[in-house]
């Protein structure tokens, strides 16, 4: 908390002093403006709107209650302290730094000074007094800074504790893309100092039981994270150079990367990286998928209604078949297609007798007829027996047994 010396200096000066200052007061504020607009940067805009308002309510009100305050020891100082503390939350959020903030109060300060010391001579009044009240005013003056600052590290200590709130919402907007958010995610963003980017991607993240917390110290400042939430997931402009910290550190987690889309795709972009964490095994190493390297796979396992009403029509001479049969003679058609061998090479990719081959394919011309002929056709049995594989490799376990 701020003491007010200059409170007690300038009661202990004579009352009289006060009112010979007062006619003064316009002259000294307009004086201090003029020079603090010349020789501060940050206050050399003109005179207009808000920033015009509240610059010359700050300077005359600073200057009519510093006299007001002379011989007066009964003055109640707290409308004066809220004043200036709010100004100082003014600084903050219109972007300016302290530096401006104390040069202009310092510059001023010797402006008025310089403005009314001849008023002060001609009314007579003693060299001590005099003395006392230069004292008054630069202390006034280092404590009008002193209760400014105080409202501008508020603002700022409140608006660092915003911050993450603040990005935990954008996040949750960007992702969920409801109606009319683009606004609001503009606000956001500007309100939790994060420029919107064109483009970004999104990283969905999986822990595995009894892992570490998840290494969120490594992220760069402009990852937007929800590591709390049931499907804990980031969303980075540049996945390459913000993940590449992450390769070695984390210990139990598995991340999903999507393509990099515009922003307004987002949600679709997380839905694919989710989509992604489903994939496992040899072709698929390490900690961190890259959806940009199994976009086929993924493209295929995007809807499994699709994928069923495909197979249903490009499949569904396998309709009266037992489950055995649609397996076997699903992945020799599949090793034909992707394939178009003879009998020996399907056999050997399948690891079966030549012969079986040839039964089988005998059974699938006599299932499929001129269809195999079709290339339309041959594109959606393809898609739909790859599609079925696929599921069956990446179904949970439990799925698997049933």
């Amino acid at each position: 908390m701020v003491e007010y010396r200059s409170f007690r200096l300038l009661a202990s000066l004579p009352r009289a002093l006060g009112a010979g200052l007062r006619p003064h007061v316009g002259h000294a504020a307009a004086a201090m403006i003029q020079e603090v607009r010349r020789t501060v940067p940050a206050y050399g805009q003109p005179l207009t709107g808000v920033f015009g308002k509240v610059l010359v309510k700050s300077v005359e009100y600073a200057v009519r209650h510093c006299i007001d305050s002379m011989g007066e020891p009964g003055l109640s100082h707290e409308p004066w302290i809220e004043f200036y503390r709010g100004r100082g939350r003014i600084e903050f959020t219109e972007g300016r730094d302290l530096d401006a903030l104390q040069d202009s109060a310092t510059i001023g300060a010797r402006v008025a000074w310089r403005a009314m010391h001849p008023g002060v001579v001609a009314a007579g009044v003693d060299p001590a007094v005099i003395s006392v009240a230069a004292e008054a005013i630069f202390a006034y003056v280092d404590e009008l800074c002193a209760t400014a600052i105080e409202g501008y590290q508020q603002a700022q200590a409140e608006a660092e504790g915003a911050v993450p709130v603040r990005r935990r919402r954008l996040l949750e907007l960007i992702v969920q893309a409801p109606e009319g958010a683009a606004t609001s995610i503009a606000e956001l963003a500007g309100g939790a100092g994060w420029p919107l980017p064109e483009t970004a991607a999104m990283v969905a993240l999986e822990r595995a039981p009894g892992a570490p917390d998840f290494p969120a110290g490594l992220l760069g400042d402009g990852v937007l994270a929800d590591l709390d939430g049931p499907e804990p997931h980031l969303l980075t402009r540049d996945p390459d150079a913000d993940l590449a910290p992450l390769a070695a550190e984390l210990g139990g987690w598995r991340a999903a990367v999507s393509p990099t889309v515009p922003l307004a795709d987002a949600p679709a972009a997380l839905r694919t990286a989710r989509r992604a964490l489903l994939l496992s095994g040899p072709d698929v190493p390490g900690p961190i998928i890259w959806c940009r390297d199994h976009l086929a796979t993924l493209w295929l396992l995007a809807e499994d209604f699709l994928a069923a009403e495909l197979a249903r029509q490009s499949l569904d001479p396998f309709a009266s078949l037992s489950e055995k049969q649609r397996e076997r003679l699903g992945e020799t058609l599949l090793a034909w297609l992707e394939t178009r061998g003879g009998a020996p090479e399907i056999a050997q990719r399948l690891g079966v007798h030549p012969q079986t081959v040839r039964n089988r394919l005998r059974q699938l011309e006599e299932l499929f007829g001129d269809r195999l002929k079709d290339a339309d056709d041959r594109l959606g049995m393809q898609l739909a027996l790859r599609a079925q594989r696929l599921m069956r490799a990446h179904r949970p376990d439990g799925d698997r047994e049933r």
